[in-house]
């Protein structure tokens, strides 16, 4: 590891073992915005890390960037530091500024219709967009909306949420999740990008990816101390052969996952890149499903509990794993992207990748 990640992990680490406490889930699950954790955060630059200099960023590189966001998900940060991200990186592509605080996105899901309306001096944004992360606790949201069949990025302030019609809802970990209505809702900024939707399907693929990468290594952390610690019939649990395959298979849903994500973000610094992007939400998927199931079979009943902290990654990857389409929905892509190669070209693009 080298020192700048070194200096992140610490920084990281010393912040969420602060603030991402017993409460601090608790209250975040009932409506509460974890504030200490969010401020701390920003003392240090993090939620502008995907950002440039130029644009008030930190200086870090996008791959330094989502090592903060993957040891962030490590700690189940609830906090939309993904979502923020992600906006940022979908307004600078539009060529738009990106503002402080606190962003998110809508997920671009299939039941999502937005259009841009009104004159150029006074845009408004008309649509449903459908669960929307941390709708009603973000300063500005980006959305992708559609006028005339061009796509554009469109920035809304928090005042015209507020007044937007909307219905709070949750995740399977607890996060908000938001249902707009928007009709006639001022926007602030706007701009044409050709790609959007596609760009932020793919990009927030990424993002959900690293984070249950992030999640994944702590699951596995937590199965080998559990395992450890736990002792039954005179002895370790994890000295059993059945529980030592276990943690194996679990090591090695943990590696492949951290390996396409590895891959996938090497080459997606300055546009995603489809392939590698659906091969790692698709395999992340796979072992989100996977990994969760087997934590919880080490731990066995223990891990079932709300006083242990399993719960909010577990929970968090089941939840994150559908979100900006599901490993199904990336595996048919990457179907579909060998079979555009045809017979001949098949072998040449897998090995050239």
């Amino acid at each position: 590891m080298s020192d700048i990640r070194d200096d992140l992990e610490k920084t990281v680490d010393r912040i969420c073992e602060a603030h991402c406490l017993k409460e601090v889930f608790m209250s975040s699950e009932n409506g509460a915005w974890p504030e200490a954790l969010w401020h701390a955060l920003e003392e240090v630059g993090l939620p502008q890390a995907c950002l440039t200099e130029a644009q008030g960023g930190s200086g870090l590189s996008f791959e330094e960037a989502l090592f903060v966001l993957r040891r962030s998900a490590y700690h189940a940060a609830p906090v939309p530091l993904a979502e923020t991200f992600l906006a940022g990186r979908l307004l600078s592509a539009a060529g738009l500024q990106v503002p402080g605080g606190v962003l998110s996105v809508s997920v671009s899901h299939a039941k999502d219709h937005l259009e841009l309306q009104g004159s150029h001096n006074s845009p408004t944004l008309s649509g449903h967009a459908h669960r929307v992360p941390w709708g009603l606790s973000c300063d500005h949201l980006a959305v992708v909306a559609e006028r005339d069949g061009q796509q554009f990025v469109v920035l809304l302030a928090r005042e015209a949420l507020a007044h937007s019609a909307s219905e709070s809802v949750k995740n399977l970990a607890g996060e908000p999740r938001v249902q707009f209505d928007f009709t006639n809702t001022p926007v602030i900024a706007f701009a044409p990008l050709a790609d959007a939707k596609e760009r932020l399907l793919s990009e927030g693929a990424l993002m959900r990816s690293v984070q249950m990468a992030g999640a994944l290594q702590r699951s596995l952390a937590y199965s080998l101390q559990y395992a450890n610690d736990r002792v039954q019939f005179g002895r370790p649990i994890g000295k059993f052969q059945a529980v030592q395959h276990m943690l194996a298979v679990l090591a090695g849903h943990v590696a492949a996952s951290a390996a396409a994500t590895d891959a996938a973000i090497e080459v997606s610094a300055a546009a995603p890149e489809p392939f590698f992007i659906a091969v790692a939400k698709s395999r992340t998927g796979e072992a989100a499903g996977k990994g969760a199931e087997i934590a919880h079979q080490v731990h066995g009943a223990m891990g079932f509990t709300r006083e242990h902290n399993l719960h909010h990654l577990t929970r968090r990857l089941w939840a994150w794993r559908d979100e900006f389409g599901n490993e199904t929905h990336w595996q048919t892509r990457i179907g579909e992207m060998a079979l555009q190669q045809g017979p001949d070209r098949l072998w040449p693009f897998l090995t050239s990748l």
